[in-house]
């Protein structure tokens, strides 16, 4: 199981930036996928989560300015993020977890495999 994240970078309060998570070696039609990030000096937090069942959750702060989505075919999750603020800087990561998610989506000791973080900055 790998997972790859790409898409983070700076962006001005305000922005919008698209992240992505390829999944290799497994298919996202068994493993749910979950988004978590982690600022400096600050514990890492789930934003959200698509089942492999296909249910999203999100965290209240995500609610309203983050979509997460999934392509089948490219095997790959997408996390849509708009109305950025400078809280939402942080190394972003994306885990997988086996099966459907019922409950504990945003609980990161569920996730048996991360991928390596991408950097999003929201600074004017």
């Amino acid at each position: 199981v790998q997972l790859q994240a790409s898409g983070g970078g700076l962006v001005k309060p305000g922005g919008s930036l698209r992240l992505s998570c390829a999944a290799s070696a497994f298919s996202l039609d068994y493993y749910s996928i979950g988004w978590f990030r982690q600022a400096p000096g600050k514990e890492r937090e789930g934003v959200s989560c698509i089942s492999s069942g296909r249910r999203t959750f999100y965290a209240d702060s995500a609610e309203g300015r983050i979509t997460v989505s999934i392509d089948k075919v490219k095997n790959t999750v997408f996390l849509q993020m708009n109305s950025l603020k400078p809280e939402d800087t942080a190394v972003y990561y994306c885990a997988a977890r086996p099966g459907v998610v019922v409950t504990t989506a945003l609980e990161s000791y569920e996730y048996e495999h991360w991928g390596q973080g991408t950097q999003v900055t929201v600074s004017s």
